[in-house]
């Protein structure tokens, strides 16, 4: 069987059919104008958001997966799990938008190239014009997610979760630290602000985003990941839990089951900036924990529906991945998105 049949076959829905658009419609904020280039055109069906410059050139043998994110869009729309008319089109996100996470020597240093040898050892990736572009849309793509999500209740990037990126330097594969532009912009076109909760279930910590929300009342930072792994030096989230290696499906899900309706129901968020890395899968190269397909399938399902009818709105993104089977992982992370199509039609969205 195919890798993308098996992933169809083995995900069937776990809950019953609620009607939550009254609910979420009490969430929704309407905006005037999205950061887009194009809007979807199916008004009716799960937004996706993609840009063809989330992917760039990078040297031969290079570690970074580059290729997985059009081969993600590939396969959400040769399986028919998607179709082109779902697709809105980010802009690019602009310095001003940047600015309010990143310093102003960073960013001019990472726009004109003069980020030394040592900080690019630390992305773990050369400076190139083509780089920066591509971070710089795919901060846009999340952004537009978050919009998106507040006025439809869910919406999906095919890319996003840089959550290494500090104000100051970027580190880790990453460069722009996407989820807090997202959270920091749509915080500061509202009054009161928006309270944003960052789910963050990759592998790895996300010590970045835990570092520039450290002290924001607003936005509360939810991690779980693999004690053991990248980064060395974790940072303080607002919740952190810590799970041991070789973690399995049932354990991992039970992990998020004990905490995430707590949160959701104290804290109260008008958002939900949703991280799913698929490297908690036993498969990945750069993972350490056991997690398979239905696993993770499970997984996204559960924070998506747990939020939306609590009628909270979701914007996801895919987070870390890594394989040197770029279509096997391409397929592991649509593994979002046909959950998202789930909850979407379950929900009576």
């Amino acid at each position: 069987m195919r890798d993308s049949q098996r992933i169809m076959t083995c995900m069937t829905p776990t809950f019953s059919r609620r009607k939550v658009g009254r609910l979420l419609g009490a969430a929704f904020t309407s905006c005037r104008c999205f950061h887009t280039e194009l809007g979807g055109l199916e008004s009716s069906a799960l937004p996706i958001v993609h840009h063809s410059s989330y992917a760039c050139e990078l040297p031969a043998g290079h570690r970074f997966p580059m290729a997985k994110f059009p081969r993600l869009l590939h396969f959400l729309i040769k399986d028919q799990v998607i179709t082109e008319k779902q697709v809105w089109v980010p802009e690019i996100a602009s310095e001003a938008l940047l600015s309010c996470v990143h310093t102003e020597e960073y960013l001019n240093n990472l726009m004109n190239g003069t980020i030394n040898e040592q900080e690019q050892r630390r992305t773990g990736f050369p400076w190139s014009e083509g780089i920066v572009t591509r971070c710089r849309y795919e901060t846009g793509g999340t952004v537009l997610a978050a919009e998106v999500a507040l006025q439809r209740g869910l919406a999906c990037s095919t890319a996003g979760g840089t959550h290494h990126a500090f104000p100051s330097y970027g580190s880790g594969f990453c460069l722009l630290n996407d989820l807090a532009v997202a959270a920091k912009y749509l915080m500061g076109i509202s009054s009161p602000k928006r309270k944003v909760l960052i789910v963050d279930l990759d592998v790895h910590q996300g010590d970045g985003t835990a570092f520039i929300f450290k002290e924001e009342p607003c936005v509360f930072t939810f991690s779980v990941h693999c004690g053991k792994n990248f980064p060395l030096r974790k940072q303080q989230s607002d919740l952190d839990i810590s799970v041991e290696d070789g973690m399995k499906d049932k354990e991992y899900l039970s992990t998020v089951e004990a905490h995430l309706p707590w949160l959701l129901e104290t804290f109260g968020p008008d958002l939900v900036l949703y991280d799913a890395g698929v490297d908690p899968h036993g498969e990945d190269e750069l993972g350490r924990l056991r997690l398979t397909d239905q696993g993770l399938y499970q997984r996204d399902l559960y924070v998506m529906k747990t939020a939306v009818s609590r009628g909270v709105p979701v914007a996801a993104v895919i987070g870390g991945g890594y394989s040197r089977d770029i279509d096997k992982l391409a397929l592991r992370h649509s593994i979002l998105h046909r959950a998202a199509t789930q909850v979407w039609r379950e929900c009576g969205m």
